[in-house]
């Protein structure tokens, strides 16, 4: 069992599960609200089967909401991370990744892919960077502007179900 270090979920009032998991997937507290409301509570406590019913939220969501999910997520070296704009945890895994290290150059190609996905998709490019570097998350953005709208839809929403579970594993 992948226990969680920082807090016990099955413990938590409903009003503290939704404040300790608002963020978990981006600006989206609905996915924590529905967890609880409609989740295993014995199971909180283990990270994958917590992960699992979250993400089993997202899934069962309505494509508009998922849309609205999609698109509370920050572009990849945009202009909000040069801002300082990001969440802690978007700062955090952009980071880790060495986003914040990209020469200009670097820095204009994610800007002209950023603008290129969304005017071919309707959303902003979505990967958990997590163990990547920049240049592995370049390869991606031109690998994926490629896809149909369907493929990057499907990928984008698997991709946030990643991030979600390297923000719960960090609780």
């Amino acid at each position: 069992m992948n226990r969680f270090h920082t807090l016990t979920p099955s413990t938590l009032s409903r009003e503290a599960f939704i404040a300790a998991f608002a963020d978990i997937y981006e600006h989206s507290p609905w996915v924590a609200e529905r967890t609880y409301d409609h989740g295993e509570p014995a199971s909180f406590d283990d990270i994958d089967a917590l992960h699992g019913q979250m993400a089993a939220v997202l899934l069962a969501a309505s494509h508009d909401e998922q849309l609205a999910l999609i698109n509370a997520h920050p572009d990849l070296a945009g202009k909000a991370a040069i801002r300082g704009e990001l969440t802690a945890a978007s700062t955090s895994e952009q980071a880790g990744a060495g986003i914040q290290d990209c020469s200009a150059e670097e820095f204009a190609r994610f800007n002209q892919l950023n603008d290129a996905y969304k005017a071919r998709f309707g959303f902003p490019f979505i990967k958990a960077v997590k163990g990547s570097n920049r240049q592995q998350i370049l390869a991606a953005f031109e690998t994926r502007i490629h896809h149909t709208p369907e493929q990057e839809f499907a990928t984008a929403l698997a991709e946030i179900n990643k991030i979600a579970l390297f923000r719960l594993q960090a609780l």
